[in-house]
């Protein structure tokens, strides 16, 4: 981690500087690389996605039970992602027991720290197999999930993630096993071109990570702004914990760009201000941002003495369609602030426990194959109650969850995403200008 004056004020802002990781997302830590995990307990395959491994292990057979675990960040520098991700998998598995549970069985649940760590990530997937859970709700980080799917999916054991946006996994070799309720990147950078172009700018630069979130979102963006008719003037790939960051804007100003697009976590405010002091800022041209950076507390990072430093900066993020209800009985029962992906959460939770009553079986394998049947084409329902009571009557169901339609593609993510536009006003607050719904082709 960076050592400098930016890193001790953001990790004092950390719980509410960034909304996602994929985050958004993606949602890797800083200096996370797509491949790593390598030297984990979870050990991948030689190739990704390798047939099962069956000897010996305690996962992939039916007991009656359905247990799940999870691995999200308690730890480390995403630890904001996962008090909501944990308080909506609690508050699902307490409407599923209250509803009867699976097959006659409460849920139980395991708990996991990934701690911003692959190393960790791994090895605490690894108990959770060696525990003998049939899903594993999680990784919060995309760079976390890449480090330990081959060792889960490869042990028979389902795993959804509320949070992972990286087109990588939309063609991952997963063994069929690996499921999420967040849209790709390949939905949202099209949303964040048109937003940029329909302001009016024409040649822009884009910033973004060297990480599997960060390049995966700029290579969608950058496809779609071409495909609009802008250029793409630079794109330029940074080190999260580079020292500075001035080197990048100039590189942006000497590109000659009208508009700027960020795809950053916390040192995106190192960014900012490097921009403002090249005379490439919110006051001079278009700066936009994605998930990571959209906080009410950006503003402050960048200038502590001037909330409206960031006036008119605009971006892009994936929003749920959280209902007010939900939010409540969320802060009800964890005091929540902040709720991102705690929907997503919450409904990877319960198609697991749908799939599994679906399936007749707690098996990872079993389960997994009714994923995406009980969330398309089948009798709308909204509530694990209602949508069991649908299924124990042999009826086919179609599951519209507390973050939305969750329609899972074959290759188990949701065919649509929905994002809002937000912009920063001049007292640093972050609002959102209007949502959009966009699907995949």
């Amino acid at each position: 981690m960076q050592t400098s004056t930016w890193s001790r004020r953001a990790a004092a802002a950390l719980a509410v500087a960034l909304l996602a990781a994929g985050c958004s997302t993606g949602g890797e830590t800083p200096g996370d690389d797509a491949g790593t995990g390598t030297d984990a307990s979870v050990a991948p395959p030689d190739e990704p996605g390798g047939d099962p491994t069956p000897e010996g292990d305690p996962t992939g057979e039916a007991d009656g039970r359905l247990a799940l675990g999870y691995v999200l960040p308690e730890s480390g520098p995403l630890a904001f992602l996962g008090p909501p991700q944990i308080a909506g998998i609690d508050l699902a598995i307490e409407d599923i027991n209250a509803a009867g549970g699976v097959l006659g069985e409460d849920v139980t649940l395991s708990a996991g720290d990934e701690a911003g760590d692959p190393v960790v990530a791994s090895q605490t997937a690894q108990r959770l197999v060696d525990e003998g859970v049939d899903a594993i709700v999680g990784a919060a980080s995309s760079g976390m999930s890449l480090a330990l799917i081959d060792g889960v999916t490869n042990a028979g054991v389902a795993q959804c993630s509320a949070s992972n946006t990286s087109p990588t996994f939309t063609d991952y070799s997963d063994n069929g096993l690996y499921f999420r309720t967040a849209p790709s990147d390949a939905l949202h950078g099209p949303v964040l071109a048109r937003t940029i172009v329909d302001d009016g700018h024409r040649d822009v630069a884009i910033l973004a990570r060297a990480d599997d979130y960060g390049q995966g979102l700029m290579t969608a963006t950058r496809d779609a702004l071409e495909q609009q008719g802008a250029s793409v003037v630079a794109a330029i790939v940074y080190d999260p914990e580079a020292a500075s960051f001035t080197s990048e804007a100039t590189q942006v100003v000497n590109a000659g760009a009208d508009a700027v697009a960020l795809i950053s976590f916390a040192e995106g405010a190192e960014i900012i201000t490097a921009l403002i002091e090249a005379g490439a800022g919110p006051d001079d041209i278009g700066v936009y941002g994605a998930d990571g950076l959209r906080s009410n507390e950006l503003a402050d990072l960048v200038d502590p003495t001037d909330p409206s430093v960031l006036e008119g900066m605009r971006g892009t993020a994936p929003a749920g369609d959280v209902s007010e209800d939900l939010v409540q009985r969320l802060r009800g029962s964890s005091e929540l602030e902040d709720t991102s992906y705690a929907a997503h959460a919450y409904d990877c939770t319960v198609m697991l426990a749908l799939a599994a009553v679906a399936a007749g079986s707690d098996a990872g394998r079993d389960l997994a194959a009714q994923m995406v049947a009980i969330s398309r084409d089948g009798t709308k329902c909204t509530s694990f109650r209602e949508c069991k009571g649908l299924l124990e009557r042999d009826e086919d169901v179609d599951y519209d969850g507390a973050s939305g339609s969750v329609d899972l593609l074959p290759q188990g993510e949701p065919e649509t995403g929905t994002y809002e536009v937000w912009t920063i006003d001049g007292e640093g607050d972050v609002r959102t200008d209007r949502t959009v719904e966009v699907g995949s082709d």
